[in-house]
This record gives C-alpha cells, structure tokens and sequence, in this order.
C-alpha cells in the first residue's frame, strides 16, 4: 500500500480520546501463509522482535499522544505475548485478558494456506465460520467500550478482527493488517459533529502517524 509521507504526530492535550490497536507479531503459521483463526499458534522469534520494535514505536509515540495507560489483549498467546513484549518495553502492567478480541473463528479454513482458502471459499464467506458481519460487529463493540472505559490503552489482537472493527467504525474499507502494526483509533467528537465517524490512522515504524490509506494489501486478510 502507497501511503503518503509522514506528519509527526499532532499533540492531543490534556483529553484522551484514543487508543493503539496493535496486531500480534509473526508466527510459523504467519510465514507460511497459513490461516490461524482461534488456533493456538506461539509467536516466532522474528513476531518477538516485531513485537520490540512495535514498543519502541509505540514509546516514541507517547511523546506527543501522551504515556500509554495499559494494555488489553486476545485470550491467544500470539497477542498475550506481543502485548507482554510491549509492556516490558513501555513499564507498564500486565496485559488484561479481554474475551471480546478473540481472532474470527475461520471454522475449516483454519490450518489451510490463504491462496487455497480463497478457491475453496470465495470472499472467505466459510460455512461454518463467524461471519464478517458478526465479526466486524464484536469487533467494533470491543473497541469503541475499550476507548469509552480505557482511553489512552494498548490493545492487542488479531489482524482479520482488527481489520473489521475498524472498518466498521470509521465506514472505511481497511487494508491488510501487517504483523506488528499499530493503528491509532480514536473517537468521534459528537459533541459539535453527531453523525462523526471514529478515525484510523496508521503508525509508521518512526511513531509517527500516516494518512489512513486503502489499496493493494487488502488481498490478504486472513493468515490471522
């Protein structure tokens, strides 16, 4: 995906009205293009390191969107370790363990590699999976309670599920999920704007924010 140069962040005051939506560092299942949905797969030595750099990312950050406040993460060890990682690296407590950011259960596509999927199951609409619109709808709930309750958190989670939350939230179709990848979610100001929508933007590896952008990695949603 094209995105355009990178604006540092925009201080956002005393208010806080976001939070990090980070997905999980890479896996064996990951590398080989495998779909994972609530299989249990560990995180590989590279998601360890991708997981590092996304805390440095993330420290760098908070110089201008101001100190992270804590950390959510999927019941799967994958985002409980990547969100452990992070909170090594950013002094902060424990990961709490949130039910509601499970990856999407991929059903039998779960274990079959993401080119193949897409034969079998065209759009990855798969019979005996979550559907897209469940998902998109549990995912957006579990965000927008985290940014009411826990404004200022790091959540960790999935790259399918993310990817729907999101889109559902802004109205915006949203690219592929990379591996370690932060997306800065923040909350409508209904207070001068009601029909406002949420907001997205992705950071870069600098802690810097880009434009929220679509394209060419939406070909690839689901080695979760």
């Amino acid at each position: 995906m094209t995105v355009p140069s990178s604006p540092r962040l925009a201080s956002t005051g005393s208010a806080v009205h976001h939070i990090a939506v980070v997905r999980h560092g890479e896996t064996d299942w990951n590398l080989a293009g495998r779909i994972q949905g609530r299989t249990e797969i560990p995180l590989n030595d590279t998601g360890r390191a991708q997981a590092a750099d996304t805390a440095a990312a993330l420290a760098r950050a908070a110089e201008t969107l101001g100190l992270w406040r804590g950390l959510f993460a999927s019941p799967l060890s994958r985002a409980s370790e990547t969100a452990e990682i992070i909170g090594r690296g950013l002094a902060l407590p424990a990961p709490r363990i949130d039910e509601e950011l499970w990856e999407r259960d991929f059903g039998a596509a779960e274990g079959v590699c993401v080119p193949e999927a897409h034969e079998r199951w065209p759009g990855l609409e798969i019979p005996d999976a979550e559907t897209l619109e469940a998902l998109g709808t549990r995912t957006a709930s579990a965000f927008d309670r985290i940014l009411a309750a826990a404004p200022g958190s790091i959540v960790v989670a999935h790259g399918a599920m993310i990817r729907a939350g999101l889109g559902r939230l802004t109205g915006t179709p949203m690219p592929r999920i990379a591996n370690g990848e932060v997306w800065i979610l923040r909350r409508p100001d209904t207070a001068s704007d009601s029909a406002a929508r949420h907001t997205a933007i992705r950071l870069d590896v600098l802690g810097d924010l880009s434009a929220q952008g679509t394209g060419d990695r939406d070909l690839e949603p689901a080695s979760s």
